[in-house]
């Protein structure tokens, strides 16, 4: 029928930042063994693992697995924010700051030490973790992420954008 409405997509996008991206490996995984249960109910806007073209606009929700290291990582968390409906702190880096804030921990000698490698990069002084910069709407902690607890957010994320019954 020429009427007819498309099914409803969530429009997702998965975000990495300072990490070791176990979580997105992990993710990737869950694809390929939901592949057909997902096909029909996910519009990946911004996936850069999986996909060349992305775009930064109009997200239900936005995955973010990572700390945040920089003043650049910190200007583009604050637009995916700012783009998202619902935004998901995803693994331990993203939900505590660790592993990835380690340095934030270390003496002042050792603080001294890296300090022209931090000026090298344009590291922030601190990592911090995504809730110390943006509103998280939900975590997934661990390291990698809690397959269970992602796979049972994701299934109350589709019923709550009417993707799924």
């Amino acid at each position: 029928m020429a009427n007819e409405t498309p099914p409803k997509k969530l429009r997702v996008g998965w975000f990495t930042f300072t990490c070791c991206e176990d979580s997105t490996m992990i993710f990737t995984e869950l694809l390929g063994d939901h592949y057909f249960e997902w096909k029909d109910l996910i519009d990946f806007v911004h996936f850069k693992t999986v996909k060349g073209k992305n775009e930064l606009a109009n997200l239900d929700v936005a995955f973010v697995e990572g700390a945040i290291s920089s003043e650049k990582q910190a200007q583009l968390l604050k637009k995916i924010r700012q783009v998202s409906k619902r935004l998901v702190a995803i693994g331990a880096c993203a939900v505590t700051g660790l592993p990835s804030a380690q340095r934030n921990l270390f003496n002042p000698k050792i603080q001294t030490e890296i300090q022209p490698i931090l000026e090298k990069f344009a590291f922030r002084p601190k990592v911090a973790k995504l809730d110390d910069l943006v509103k998280v709407d939900a975590k997934v902690g661990g390291c990698p992420m809690d397959e269970k607890a992602f796979l049972e957010l994701f299934d109350n994320l589709l019923r709550e954008f009417g993707v799924k019954n």
